[in-house]
C-alpha cells in the first residue's frame, strides 16, 4: 500500500486528487496540507511513501518544503505538481530532492502512474518538462568541470550506465543497450548510485548534467 500526503493550498485540488488516489487498490491518502509548513510537519508525523507537492504555497514554498522533508527522511519521495512549466522549478526541485514533476493539467491517470513510478524509486518528468530544460539550466547556472571529480570512482561501464540513466532508460533498456542481463544492469545502477551518493534516478540525472556527462540539449 502506497501512503500519500497531498500538499496544495487549493481545497478543490486536494479533494480531486484524494478521490482519484483513494480509489486505487494500492494507494491511501493519509493526510492533507494547505501550506508548506504544515506539509513538513505532517510528513514528519506520518512518514508517507509519496508527497504530492504544489510549488506555490503560503508560509513555505513547495521547493523549500521538499528540501526539509527529504532532509528529515530520504525514503519519502516527493512528486512536484505545478501549473508552471518553468525550468527553474525543475532544477530547484531536483536540488531539493524531488523525484519527479508533473503538470497539474495532466490527465488524472497520469497522476496515478506518477505516484507509482516515484514510489518505486524511479524519476518521472512530464513530457513538457524535458531533460533539455534541466540541461540548459545547469549549463547557465553550474560549472560542469567543477563536478568532474564525482565521476572519478566510476568504472568505464558504470559511467556508460550513468549516461543511459540520464537519458531516461529503464534497467531493462540499459541491459539491452549494453547487451547484458537485466539483473547485471540493476546491480550497475545500484553501484553508481552508491558511489555518487544519490538516492534515485532523479538525482543521478542531475549529477550527469552537472558534471557535463550529458551535453545540454543533446540528451538523446
Amino acid at each position: 500500500m502506497i501512503s500519500v500526503v497531498i500538499a496544495d493550498d487549493q481545497t478543490m485540488v486536494r479533494q480531486s486528487f484524494r478521490a482519484v488516489l483513494d480509489a486505487q487498490a494500492d494507494m491511501r491518502v493519509v493526510g492533507e496540507a494547505a501550506d508548506g509548513t504544515a506539509a513538513v510537519e505532517l510528513c514528519a508525523e506520518l512518514e508517507p511513501d509519496v508527497v504530492l507537492m504544489d510549488v506555490r504555497m503560503p508560509e513555505l514554498d513547495g521547493l523549500e518544503a521538499t528540501r526539509r522533508i527529504v532532509a528529515g527522511r530520504q525514503e519519502i519521495r516527493v512528486l512536484i505538481l505545478t501549473t508552471f512549466d518553468i525550468d527553474e522549478y525543475v532544477f530547484g526541485g531536483l536540488r531539493a530532492g524531488a523525484s519527479g514533476f508533473l503538470l497539474k493539467d495532466a490527465p488524472l491517470d497520469d497522476l496515478v502512474t506518477a505516484v507509482r513510478v516515484v514510489a518505486a524509486g524511479n524519476a518521472l518528468f512530464a513530457p513538457t518538462i524535458t531533460k533539455r530544460l534541466i540541461g540548459e539550466f545547469v549549463r547557465t547556472n553550474a560549472s560542469a568541470h567543477a563536478g568532474r571529480s564525482r565521476l572519478a570512482e566510476l568504472t568505464a561501464r558504470e559511467t556508460d550506465v550513468l549516461r543511459l540513466v540520464a537519458r531516461g532508460l529503464s534497467n531493462a533498456e540499459i541491459a539491452e543497450a549494453l547487451v547484458i542481463a537485466e539483473q547485471t544492469a540493476k546491480s550497475h545502477v545500484s553501484r553508481v548510485f552508491a558511489k555518487l551518493g544519490v538516492r534515485d534516478r532523479a538525482q543521478a540525472v542531475m549529477v550527469a548534467y552537472e558534471v557535463g556527462l550529458i551535453v545540454p540539449g543533446n540528451a538523446t
